[in-house]
């Protein structure tokens, strides 16, 4: 099944949290409503709050409790990019202008302030402290990923294990706790909820993976991005550091990315990409996607057969596959 036939299954679901997302989203700032709702429209694919909606599947389906936790995860994540951009110094996102590029950093930074104190509002909602105290841990990794994908910009001597850690909060904690609490706001027991956060850290790990392979594979239609964006903003991900380790291409890499680096990113990273792609490391790379989807399938098998169940695998294979 490919993602927009699941989409179209909940298609009734999917579009009352894309409205509720929406209509949380504006305020009576105008400037505030007008930098919040770019990010908005320029769309996105909405699996965090899909994977709550299939998480609250395996409990008592209720789509008003769910909206609490669907909407501001979504929220959280749309903030997150906002940050990000001004990091990054990225002036294009899914094809559009970024905040920081439309208007200035300083009006990006408080629209992510924004959505972030937004979506801790929508929570609470709902009071169930274990909720909050599962989202408030993951924010503050969250965090501590993004000041440690800043301290090694352009850092080729960071591990493989550097790396892992780094996308585990930057990315794969808040898929995890997308299904974790999904479950846990409709009262699935607790070995439910903890098989769902095992599959959705593994996805969330695959998924990030395979994010960092198209931005040295895809093309800018694919991607909404011109190839190598990361690594001209000094991120280096998997595959470069896996490439890095072939030692007959090492030294000529190494200097491409320095010249990138002096060069403020604008440097041809066309060079770089080439190396890349003629060494392991996209290989390297997708055998350890391909591990993490593995592990996601495996901590499905425990949970009920519902239809929920089905459609986790399908997403978990979309995944393991995707080309944007």
């Amino acid at each position: 099944m490919k993602l927009l036939e699941l989409y179209a299954t909940m298609k009734k679901d999917v579009q009352f949290i894309e409205n509720q997302l929406e209509k949380s989203i504006r305020c009576d700032h105008e400037l505030l409503s007008e930098t919040s709702l770019h990010l908005f429209k320029a769309g996105g694919k909405r699996l965090r709050p899909v994977f709550v909606l299939l998480s609250g599947k395996f409990g008592t389906y209720d789509l008003e409790k769910l909206q609490h936790i669907a909407v501001p995860l979504e929220m959280i994540h749309m903030a997150t990019l906002v940050h990000d951009d001004v990091i990054d110094d990225a002036n294009t996102r899914r094809g559009q202008l970024t905040v920081k590029s439309k208007w200035d950093n300083k009006i990006a930074m408080y629209t992510g302030d924004y959505l972030y104190a937004k979506a801790l509002s929508i929570v609470t909602q709902l009071h169930n402290p274990v909720i909050h105290q599962v989202l408030s841990k993951a924010i503050v990794q969250m965090c501590i990923g993004e000041l440690e994908q800043l301290r090694d910009f352009f850092n080729t001597d960071q591990t493989v294990r550097n790396y892992l850690l780094r996308i585990r909060r930057k990315t794969a904690l808040l898929i995890a706790i997308s299904c974790q609490l999904g479950a846990i706001a409709v009262g699935a027991p607790d070995k439910v909820s903890a098989a769902l956060y095992r599959y959705g850290y593994n996805v969330g790990m695959a998924f990030q993976v395979r994010d960092d392979l198209l931005d040295l594979c895809g093309t800018e239609k694919q991607i909404g991005k011109p190839p190598g964006s990361d690594m001209r903003q000094g991120n280096i991900t998997l595959p470069v550091l896996l490439a890095l380790q072939d030692e007959q291409i090492r030294g000529p890499l190494l200097a491409e990315i320095a010249e990138i680096q002096q060069q403020e990113g604008k440097h041809d990273a066309s060079k770089a990409i080439q190396m890349i792609r003629g060494s392991k490391g996209l290989e390297q790379a997708e055998e350890m996607a391909d591990r993490y989807i593995a592990k996601a399938l495996h901590a499905l098998e425990s949970l009920p057969n519902v239809k929920a169940k089905k459609n986790l695998t399908d997403i978990a294979h979309f995944v393991a596959k995707r080309s944007y």
